[in-house]
């Protein structure tokens, strides 16, 4: 059984919660693409935890976590995160932590690039995270990046780094007038931060073949939602890696096998980190009751969020993207306490009304169309199945369900573990 849990709006629906919640029924929790821009909040019973690299499934101690092929892999932050999970009591290993040899390191210089590329554009920048993630899948597909496997010959490696700093200095140093880097930092790079993650480096293509021959559980956790995906998304307001389920078996080293099932989540209203087009936005003392009830800002990065109603014009193409059998829900606790709720069900473009969501250009030029509905003045975190919640509630969970054409089948009303609704 191969599951993907994926993103249907701009990141940051809720995904870490879900695969800590949904984890307990799968043996093997895969992460496909993105790297260290993921920030993943999960609380349980052990504690709260902030996850960047680590799937979210290695606070399960008999799960198997394994990074893809996909992902670009920051080794420094990669080994702070794995000795930060340990102090909190999280056992990691090889048996329950693998790396694939195939995906590609980010380097220092990615990050500084990043940032030297935000500060040129001023106030036309992206809203990068300054991870250095866009400079590192540059590399990747210039075949000018290192690979984790390397990390086992480094005396193949070695021999590839002057030619790369060198060529990398002509536009740090060439390019931005920055300082440069060294061959020497880059090695010293490698023995600091990649000689501990020696031991989980393999072949997981071959590892999660294997697994599945086995009958084993497969999950695969994806990072951001498919408004960030690099073809389908908000383009160039985008992530630079693919964000949708179909990616999911390729970005984990098994693109021979075919998903079974495609989870998505969505949270009961709309946010987003970042720049670029966001049609349903609030503004204002609005949005600042929103953000602050939901406590929303980045788990990444500590940015506010930037909020709104639910969209179904966004959601319901992505849902599509996604290619989503069903749906979890989260945050609808949130809105608890309001009279009335707003739903943006449409678009105003050019003085027509659209119901599809449209090429990027045209979506600053987009307008909002809201209906307003009944909410609920009432704590709901305490419910654990749909009677308990009182009929606004379930009015809006089915409204949801309607207008994106897609079955909702978990509700979280909580961020702690046991904080879900199970619908049918």
């Amino acid at each position: 059984m191969l599951t993907s849990i994926c993103g249907i709006n701009w990141g940051d629906e809720g995904k870490g919660r879900m695969v800590d919640l949904l984890s307990q029924e799968f043996d093997i929790v895969c992460r496909y693409q993105g790297g260290n821009n993921a920030g993943h909040t999960v609380i349980n019973e052990r504690g709260k935890f902030i996850l960047n690299l680590l799937p979210s499934g290695i606070l399960r101690e008999e799960v198997v976590n394994v990074l893809g092929n996909g992902m670009v892999v920051d080794i420094k932050h990669l080994t702070q995160e794995m000795a930060r999970l340990r102090e909190q009591g999280i056992r990691i290993t090889p048996e329950n932590l693998k790396i694939s040899d195939k995906a590609v390191i980010t380097m220092p210089y990615h990050v500084q690039l990043d940032c030297l590329e935000e500060e040129r554009l001023a106030d036309k920048k992206f809203g990068s995270t300054r991870r250095g993630i866009a400079p590192v899948y540059a590399d990747k597909y210039m075949k000018k990046a290192f690979r984790m496997g390397e990390l086992l010959n480094t005396k193949l490696m070695y021999a590839r780094i002057k030619d790369i700093v060198e060529w990398k200095n002509l536009t740090i140093v060439g390019g931005y007038g920055a300082k440069p880097v060294t061959v020497e930092e880059m090695i010293d790079y490698f023995k600091t931060y990649g000689e501990p993650l020696k031991e989980y480096i393999c072949d997981v293509g071959l590892y999660l073949n294997e697994a599945n021959k086995a009958g084993k559980k497969i999950m695969f956790e994806a990072q951001l939602g498919a408004l960030r995906d690099i073809d389908f998304g908000i383009y160039p307001y985008t992530s630079s890696s693919p964000t949708i389920a179909a990616y999911a078996p390729i970005g984990a080293g098994v693109p021979n096998l075919k998903l079974d099932r495609s989870i998505g989540i969505m949270k009961a209203y709309s946010t987003c980190v970042g720049e670029g087009p966001f049609t349903a936005e609030y503004f204002g003392e609005k949005a600042e009751k929103l953000r602050a009830a939901g406590g929303e800002y980045g788990a990444a990065t500590g940015r506010p969020r930037r909020v709104g109603p639910f969209d179904v014009v966004a959601s319901r193409y992505g849902i599509r993207c996604q290619g989503a059998d069903e749906i979890a829900l989260t945050k609808l606790d949130v809105l608890s306490g309001h009279e009335e709720l707003e739903i943006c069900t449409a678009y105003e473009l050019n003085g027509k009304i659209i119901h599809e969501f449209p090429f990027t250009d045209v979506l600053d030029e987009c307008k909002p169309v809201f209906e307003k509905v009944k909410g609920w003045n009432c704590d709901i975190s305490k419910c654990r199945k749909p009677s308990d919640l009182p009929k606004e509630a379930l009015d809006y969970i089915r409204y949801l369900e309607k207008a994106c054409e897609c079955k909702i089948r978990y509700v979280s009303v909580g961020a702690e573990r046991e904080a879900y609704i199970k619908m049918y």
